[in-house]
């Protein structure tokens, strides 16, 4: 998979000029490969394949423009000759699927689904039978890596790169590569059945060209082959290798592919680490790599905001040039650029570096297939239904409202929120909000180039749109331990109207209901639930059994509060006052019958002397807006909590809780602006300084004018550009205390 191997072997093609390419590919797709050569295929791209009708087993075998395979069919299209794939056919790969994905993907698989990818580079799976241990095992497990350990070196990347991928001088490397696979099977034991198939239908495949080709063959394969490749070997007892295996109708097309998902970090195991780096590598002349590299870091860095001069690029490309000739490598290469950088443009900061190596290495190109090349079936079923539904993928965002009322908009509301399921998000819903109003939706609507390599991905959960949608809420179910992540999921298939995955949905979430206790779980849970029961009018939803649902976790919860709100830490604390806040709202937006349970437990958490404070302010705030306690009520409280008995964190706490985001209320209710006032002017000077961050968050969210009729209220005075006018209610605060007030909601800080 890399630029210097891709290089290599188009050199040697301009060399031998075969008279036919045989590439390490399964032989029932050679059909496909002239399209590959198309200009207007644009790579990454990978080459998809899965039994007719079952496309949630998909195999994928992704080509960048600098894998070797990619190059050698190029190469035959420009220059007239023949070539075609030589490995066993697709149905032995799910003939013996297990034995696939244990030897080819290891750790970093795609887990939990059929679909898998294919390395190219088969000298990375393991190729034997049997339990091994040792040095031999290492061989087997990873052959290059065993022989960058003999050379010296940490892992098998670093030494492939620096011989061949970054060499300019590697010598006659396939001979020497050859003669080093040699070397390492001598100690390996015999490969085990699947593999022994592989190389005999490859032995087969470059006989049979041998009689009918007039002239050199040149076969494009993985290193690790090239001895079982070369030797002789019986044809008869090759065919005996292969027989046993039912053929099964398969289905294969080209599709997009993305740089981060031929990184193996991406968990596609494609063996390409870093594919930024190799793209810049194959696309760079060599004597320009070393500067073009680090002009890109530069620029990365000054995205930032980093400030990189000119003299710090210098210096960098000086030292990299250093290093090398210190390591004894014949140009500065990705080590020697990386430690440079560090050195000279991060200041010898690896968090600055890491901060964009992502981008670097990986890169984010994104592979299209020219018109005519036939689509993965979800992507043809996207195309049925965006034309059904008179929308067109554009590049640029657009607006779009929809009535759910029609059936039209209904089918556009329904196609958006399935892809959405299926983490495509071709459309975002804007403002979803907690409103009364449930007929209509907008959505900003805009494509990406991925998003077609995302839905060919979800072919493991489906063929079509619906499938695929349920396929994946289903598998999210199996994930999903708490109850406001079981509810969410609900709401998410009754929206996409997946009646079967809702009905799934509801189960778990029924089941996991039955089991919880936990206080902020269970509030949690409610806001997603009320949304099901609001917008199930809209979408023709029986929601019969939620309302039950709710109004039990509900009670549930009400009860699990007093206890639930004790001894809290300030993180648990915020967490649970944000429950409570959604939880209210939901249980009267849809006017519950769980509301006196519900307000009972928040009149107990306000009576309790050990409900930590913020939760207590929130509950108090909760009842003062519902008018369950009057303004009279309210104030004897908050004095309470504010008296000089209670100490300053806990006055903070709970005055935090109670007046965040009430700065209205102040405005209208002088009694309770009274109390607040003399509170705050009460305090130290140091205490206040310290609570400064505090007050001003509480009242963060007004705007100018609000600001402004309050700083009013509490002064006592109308404002104007040159000073102020006294007006009744002035002996509200103490005058020496004005300024203090004014720090608070103007933002300033005054020294006096």
């Amino acid at each position: 998979h890399g630029p210097g191997s891709a290089r290599r072997l188009v050199e040697s093609l301009e060399e031998l000029h075969p008279a036919e390419i045989l590439i390490e590919g399964p032989a029932d797709l050679s059909d496909l490969m002239p399209m590959l050569a198309n200009k207007d295929m644009v790579p990454p791209v990978a080459l998809l394949a899965y039994p007719a009708g079952e496309p949630e087993r998909s195999v994928f075998w992704p080509f960048s423009v600098f894998s070797p395979e990619y190059q050698a069919i190029v190469w035959a299209a420009r220059n007239g000759v023949p070539t075609r794939f030589i490995d066993l056919p697709v149905n032995w790969r799910f003939k013996k699927e297990t034995i696939v994905l244990d030897q080819e993907l290891g750790p970093e698989s795609n887990q939990g689904s059929n679909a898998y990818n294919v390395e190219s580079d088969e000298s990375k799976s393991a190729s034997h039978a049997g339990p091994l241990v040792g040095p031999i095992a290492q061989v087997e497990r990873d052959p290059i890596g065993a022989l960058a350990f003999a050379a010296g070196y940490e892992d098998g990347e670093s030494w492939w790169q620096h011989v061949i991928e970054e060499n300019p001088e590697p010598g006659p490397i396939f001979a020497a590569v050859a003669d080093a696979m040699r070397a390492l099977r001598e100690d390996v034991p015999p490969p085990r059945e699947y593999e022994s198939a592989r190389e005999a239908h490859m032995r087969l495949e470059i006989a049979k060209s041998r009689k009918q080709c007039g002239g050199p063959i040149a076969v494009v394969c993985g290193a690790w082959h090239v001895p079982a490749l070369t030797e002789n070997h019986n044809a008869k007892d090759d065919r005996a290798v292969l027989k046993g295996v039912d053929k099964c109708k398969i289905s294969a097309t080209w599709t997009p592919w993305t740089a981060p998902r031929l990184a193996m970090s991406s968990g596609y195991g494609a063996g390409v680490a870093a594919p930024g780096w190799n793209r810049h590598l194959w696309e760079t002349p060599r004597h320009e790599q070393a500067t073009r590299w680090i002009a890109r870091i530069a620029r990365c860095l000054r995205e930032q905001g980093q400030i990189v001069s000119t003299a710090s690029l210098i210096e960098t490309e000086r030292l990299a040039v250093a290093l090398a000739a210190i390591r004894g490598r014949p140009q500065a290469g990705f080590a020697e650029l990386t430690d440079a950088t560090v050195a000279c443009m991060c200041f010898g900061n690896h968090t600055l570096w890491q901060s964009v190596a992502a981008d670097l290495l990986i890169g984010t190109d994104v592979g299209s297939i020219p018109e005519g090349v036939p689509l993965a079936p979800l992507l043809e079923d996207l195309q049925r239904q965006q034309k059904a539904a008179r929308l067109k993928p554009e590049a640029l965002e657009r607006e779009l409202s929809i009535d759910l009322r029609s059936e039209s908009g209904l089918f556009r509301s329904t196609l958006l929120h399935r892809l959405c399921a299926l983490e495509v998000p071709w459309g975002k819903l804007d403002d979803p909000g907690r409103s009364r109003g449930t007929f209509r939706e907008r959505w900003v609507l805009k494509w990406e180039p991925e998003f077609s390599v995302q839905l060919v991905e979800n072919l493991v959960y489906g063929a079509t749109i619906a499938q695929a949608a349920a396929g994946r809420i289903i598998s999210r179910l199996q994930e999903a331990r708490r109850l406001s992540a079981l509810s969410s999921l609900v709401f998410e298939a009754l929206t996409a109207q997946l009646p079967d995955a809702a009905a799934r949905a509801s189960e778990a979430l029924e089941h996991r209901a039955g089991q919880a206790t936990d206080c902020l779980e269970l509030l949690c849970a409610l806001p997603p639930i009320a949304d099901v029961l609001r917008y199930g009018k809209a979408r023709q939803v029986d929601t019969g059994q939620m309302a039950a649902l709710f109004d039990r976790i509900a009670v549930g919860g009400s009860i699990a509060l007093h206890h639930g709100a004790r001894g809290l830490d300030e993180e648990a604390a915020a967490m649970l006052r944000e429950a409570i806040r959604e939880a209210d709202r939901a249980i009267l937006l849809i006017e519950s019958p769980s509301i006196e349970a519900w307000l009972e437990s928040l009149r107990q958490v306000i009576g309790d002397d050990q409900a930590t404070p913020l939760v207590a302010g929130q509950a108090a705030r909760v009842l003062y807006e519902g008018e369950h306690i009057n303004s009279e009520n309210a104030v004897g409280l908050l004095a309470k909590k504010l008296s000089p008995g209670t100490t300053t964190s806990d006055a903070a706490g709970f005055f935090e809780g109670f007046l965040e985001g009430a700065g209205i209320r102040l405005i209208h209710d002088k009694k309770l602006r009274q109390c607040v006032s003399q509170w705050i002017t009460a305090l130290d000077e140091n205490t206040f300084v310290e609570s400064l961050p505090l007050f001003r968050r509480v009242f963060s969210n007004m705007d100018r004018m609000e600001r402004r009729r309050l700083l009013e209220a509490v002064l006592g005075r109308q404002t104007s550009q040159t000073g102020y006018q006294v007006v009744e209610g002035v002996d509200e605060i103490w005058p020496e205390h004005m300024q203090r007030i004014s720090s608070i909601l103007k933002g300033e800080v005054s020294n006096g």
